[in-house]
């Protein structure tokens, strides 16, 4: 097959210490951080998220890597690890350091909410701006505009300046935008998580649909191991701004990917190091508790199992929640509780709240789990998740007779009329 994309010993250095917040008592704050040694309090990224020098980090290190033309590859890591900074150079919005990369064909990307659009424009004048950058001429993107339209499922506001648009309408027409317009490569970032679940579902088959159908190269980061799953067919791990682990077979990567948190890690809790934040929701501690002590290994019949979420809360909005999904180390999900799903009073307060939970463990056969959370402001359409944050477990000791991860004890009923 074809390669479309060629990166070769690929690296992307950072300078530190430059000052620019926007106002002065937090350049101030930054300076006097910097001066101590300390990490800057203003910035999202610290010195231990990546390989660093004293003036400076090392975003990405020695990537190199082929993609061939119909690849779907999933870029996976934490956060910090360079996801995005090697879409933006694939994208062309940022140069690398040192290295090389060869592109063959026209690249649509789809990184941050708004990108690419003018906030004056409408959404139809926006779509031939964008047309008009991938160099297709007016025809061309007639032919396609009904049918970008009809995607986005924004057709009432398509003659709207978008500065107006909610985000999960831009994500819609970003995407419609991308998908439908021609490139030979479509890189979409984690702003697909930006929107109702049955657009990402929409967006994933489209994807999948362009790569069989046409040939396009998808390149897609996400959080979302199960979406990953569902699209991409090879993958890559980031780590610290280094590629750790390549492999054509995607289930192996993801399998990668959990092992630390499933395997390795024998901590009986998670503990926040301070780079999850959200501006209403900064979990510090999960860990669950048997009988009053703490531990991650349990037997099925263990019946006084809580998971735990210790967590700082700056403003009690209305539409906040979370869930909890407990998944196996293959990252399927077994089953998934909100918080707000029943109509529990709960005395939410400002500051520190602590989020307790009961397990059903007689539902599950042994193997290894993992507590994952998601955290965002429920508004019926979409939900904006920040950083998930995982928790692994054992399941000990059950019966070899059990065959399901979902047991539970059913009532038959006979009738004979």
């Amino acid at each position: 097959m074809n390669k479309v994309i060629q990166i070769e010993h690929l690296s992307k250095y950072y300078n530190l210490g430059v000052i620019n917040n926007g106002s002065l008592y937090r350049d101030i704050q930054t300076w006097f951080a910097l001066k101590r040694g300390k990490d800057d309090p203003h910035s999202m990224l610290t010195a231990k998220d990546y390989e660093a020098t004293p003036d400076g980090f090392w975003a990405l290190k020695d990537i190199s890597l082929d993609i061939h033309q119909g690849d779907r590859v999933g870029i996976i890591g934490k956060n910090g690890a360079g996801k995005s900074t090697l879409l933006k150079i694939l994208s062309r919005i940022t140069a690398p350091t040192e290295g090389s990369i060869k592109i063959k064909g026209r690249i649509a990307s789809l990184l941050e909410v708004g990108t690419g659009f003018h906030g004056e424009l409408t959404g139809r004048e926006n779509i031939y701006l964008n047309g008009a950058i991938l160099g297709m001429s007016r025809k061309e993107i007639d032919a396609k505009l009904d049918e970008i339209i009809a995607f986005s499922e924004i057709e009432h506001h398509i003659d709207t300046p978008v500065k107006r648009y909610s985000s999960g309408m831009y994500v819609r027409l970003a995407f419609a935008v991308a998908a439908h317009l021609n490139s030979e490569i479509l890189i979409a970032d984690e702003v697909l998580a930006v929107g109702d679940a049955s657009f990402q579902k929409k967006a994933i088959g489209k994807m999948n649909e362009l790569s069989v159908s046409e040939g396009r190269t998808i390149l897609f980061v996400s959080h979302q191991m199960e979406a990953v799953q569902r699209l991409c067919t090879s993958g890559i791990i980031l780590e610290k701004g280094r590629l750790i682990y390549h492999n054509d077979n995607i289930e192996k990567v993801v399998s990668q990917y959990l092992r630390p948190e499933t395997a390795a890690d024998t901590n009986d809790e998670w503990k926040s190091d301070g780079s999850i934040k959200d501006k209403n929701f900064t979990p510090k501690r999960i860990y669950f508790l048997n009988n009053g002590k703490k531990t991650t290994e349990f037997l099925h019949t263990d019946n006084s199992v809580s998971c735990n979420i210790e967590a700082e809360i700056k403003d009690v909005h209305s539409m906040l929640n979370f869930c909890v999904a407990v998944k196996r180390a293959d990252n399927s999900t077994v089953f998934i509780t909100w918080l707000k799903e029943m109509d529990d009073e709960l005395d939410i307060q400002t500051g520190f709240n602590r989020f307790s939970v009961e397990l059903p463990l007689y539902l599950l056969k042994s193997g290894d789990y993992y507590i994952d959370l998601h955290v965002g402001i429920f508004n019926e359409k979409e939900i904006v998740p920040f950083q998930t944050v995982m928790l692994p477990f054992k399941i000990l000791g059950e019966s070899s007779s059990r065959q399901g991860d979902i047991y539970t004890s059913l009532h038959w009923k006979v009738t004979h009329d």
